[in-house]
């Protein structure tokens, strides 16, 4: 079977790729992977905020149809969902997986049989759910899954909390970075998800992703390479809709591809915060989507 749209990292060397892995597997020694630079060693099983320590841990993998279209294909989305999470968001939906520890530590090697996996059962990519701070450990795992036949793109699917400086390291990697945008506000990202200078790191972040991918490609109806951005509409305006848009039309590009999210509900924590505490209604994601139209931008959205 011959593959089309083939991941940019099996052009990679097998010397800059083994660096690159290297590199990032080293700087776990006083981690610095994100924006929260710990400086535990994780080489040693110590754990910062994100709760890891030196093997990447799988809650699940599958192939998923719950993701944009264009990444989902006939066959699903190859999805390993990551646990843990480097953001304390009080509504996580997947705060199972990202707050309470759960899943299972795996070697490189059966993270690598995971990928190859999904591939063989047909899924058009690998999409990486919260890899932020197991960026070298994926990276590390490339090396065995590129061997044992790895091609398809891989998607990094994160809350967009990302150091630049790790990005940069990516670069020639991933195929298809999808980051949220959570917040127009530092306060509130503080408030909300514990995430200090939120807004700074998540438009730097998508500053370098675009500038290594670009606008979202999209061949016979899956996304091959390029930028997605998701934004999740919270009740009263929270998210700072505006000023995301407004960022992204004027800073990155007016074809971004923006999926603005209205599955919002009360999960976790987030009774404890009254305006949290109820689902955004009808009114107030029409008015998000018409913010981002408003700015220009109208890839990905959904009007309903």
């Amino acid at each position: 079977m011959v593959r089309e749209n083939l991941a940019i990292f099996i052009q990679m060397s097998t010397k800059v790729l083994n660096e690159k892995a290297n590199d990032l597997i080293a700087s776990l020694e006083n981690c610095q992977i994100c924006p929260r630079n710990c400086g535990v060693n994780r080489l040693r099983n110590e754990r910062g905020f994100c709760h890891m320590g030196r093997k990447a841990k799988v809650y699940s993998y599958s192939p998923h149809f719950g993701e944009e279209g264009q990444l989902v294909g006939t066959h699903g989305s190859g999805t390993i969902f990551l646990s843990g999470c480097n953001m304390g968001c009080v509504f996580c939906q997947n705060y199972d997986i990202s707050q309470l520890d759960q899943g299972q530590e795996v070697e490189a090697r059966v993270l690598a049989g995971i990928m190859v996996r999904l591939q063989d059962i047909g899924c058009p990519n690998i999409n990486f759910v919260t890899p932020t701070h197991f960026i070298p450990q994926i990276v590390e795992t490339l090396l065995i899954a590129r061997e044992n036949g790895l091609v398809v793109p891989l998607v990094y699917n994160s809350g967009g909390y990302d150091s630049l400086d790790t990005i940069r390291k990516l670069d020639g990697i991933f195929d298809i970075y999808m980051p949220d945008a959570k917040y127009g506000s530092d306060e509130l990202a503080l408030k909300y998800s514990q995430a200090p200078n939120y807004t700074q790191y998540m438009k730097t972040a998508i500053k370098e992703m675009h500038r290594q991918v670009g606008d979202l490609r999209i061949e016979d109806d899956i996304a091959i390479q390029g930028l997605i951005v998701r934004h999740l509409v919270l009740p009263d305006g929270l998210a700072g809709t505006a000023e995301i848009v407004r960022f992204l039309s004027e800073e990155i590009s007016k074809d971004t591809y923006l999926n603005i999210m209205a599955q919002y509900h009360p999960e976790h924590n987030a009774c404890s915060f009254p305006e949290l505490d109820r689902r955004i209604t009808l009114r107030e994601y029409h008015d998000a989507v018409q913010l981002a139209v408003d700015a220009g931008l109208t890839r990905g959205l959904v009007i309903f």
